[in-house]
């Protein structure tokens, strides 16, 4: 029974989940009224591996009635992944502490 939950949790980082699609991940709980969305928009293969180049890190609101425009509260571009998880998970915690 424990591998059946092992599949539906999600990978986390810093204690928040992390969910992927194509070149978009998304960081935080979208119950919360925040999460950062990561676009990589640049990568470079690194024999088998695609390594990120360039980030966009935004923080915004989950609120869905809220105009997509104005979901954004923070924009930001990065080099690497790690660096933009890194200003991203400091955004969030900001944000929600804020609350």
């Amino acid at each position: 029974m424990a591998k059946a939950q092992e599949k539906n949790e999600f990978l986390t980082y810093k204690g928040m989940p992390l969910v992927r699609s194509g070149n978009v991940i998304y960081y935080g709980n979208m119950s919360d009224k925040f999460v950062i969305m990561l676009q990589i928009a640049s990568s470079e293969k690194k024999g088998t591996i695609d390594l990120s180049g360039t980030v966009k890190v935004q923080l915004m609101y989950t609120d869905p009635d809220i105009r997509a425009k104005d979901r954004v509260i923070k924009t930001s571009e990065k080099e690497g992944l790690y660096n933009a998880m890194d200003i991203g998970a400091v955004w969030l915690q900001r944000a929600l502490a804020d609350k």
